[in-house]
């Protein structure tokens, strides 16, 4: 009798938040075709369930600001290879105008969904495991944006003390940092400035992914050209969003 064919080991699973759009779908998009068994998340179901439909990959709403719910999406899970944290709220004002409701808005959205989206992570990571974070140039500190600039930072100086504790361990903890970037959640605020795509984002990610493990990469930044032949144009919209729109 011929030997049994050695069991096929199952795909590595990879999560995205923010993923019924923008930076998020472009990740779930890249690492679905390179085999991953990608779980989307985002907080609206609708739009959620068509993006994963559309990537043939699995899907659950979940508001990653919310341990309960952060706890349920992993939920079933045995493992986690990768997970990309792409969700996000973008809202805000002059600091003389904005209400702390706002920050505390932007805060839990940005920066606790970040540690309650890695740390639930953690128990289920392995060695050459990774977890990137989508952060943002405007953790410099940009005006009329100081609740978006904190959340960021903080999001930062997160992944600076995860990648301390966890690198001894074999998982790699990076920040992709882009400038702005032309997705809905960014509204009209990208409409007279230089911007990336989505797709540039996604394509740093994948970077990290192919990136071998014995390498420290702990950032990536990506900023659009500003003069020169490689100035990129607006790329038309079917939609747009009013700030304060979020990728979640």
């Amino acid at each position: 009798m011929g030997e049994s064919p050695p069991p096929v080991a199952p795909a590595p699973v990879a999560l995205v938040t923010g993923g019924s759009g923008g930076i998020g779908f472009a990740c779930g998009e890249l690492l679905a075709k390179r085999g991953y068994d990608v779980l989307l998340t985002a907080r609206r179901e609708a739009p959620l369930r068509e993006a994963a439909e559309r990537l043939g990959c699995r899907w659950k709403t979940a508001d990653c600001s919310v341990e309960a719910d952060v706890d349920a999406l992993y939920e079933g899970e045995t493992a986690v290879a990768m997970v990309v944290h792409a969700a996000g709220l973008y809202e805000g004002t002059l600091v003389r105008r904005q209400t702390v409701d706002v920050v505390d808005r932007v805060l839990a959205a940005n920066l606790r969904s970040a540690y309650l989206v890695a740390s639930k992570a953690l128990p289920l990571m392995s060695a050459g495991g990774r977890i990137v974070f989508i952060s943002s140039i405007a953790s410099r500190g940009e005006p009329t944006l100081s609740a978006y600039s904190m959340s960021k930072a903080g999001e930062n100086a997160l992944a600076a003390a995860l990648a301390g504790e966890v690198e001894k361990q074999g998982i790699g903890v990076h920040l992709v940092t882009p400038g702005p970037v032309d997705t809905p959640m960014f509204g009209d605020y990208v409409a007279n400035v230089p911007t990336l795509h989505a797709d540039d984002v996604a394509r740093a990610v994948g970077w990290l992914e192919e990136m071998p493990p014995h390498v420290v990469v702990r950032e990536i930044v990506l900023e659009p050209v500003t003069s020169g032949p490689f100035v990129p144009s607006r790329s038309a919209r079917e939609s747009t969003q009013p700030a304060g729109a979020s990728d979640a």
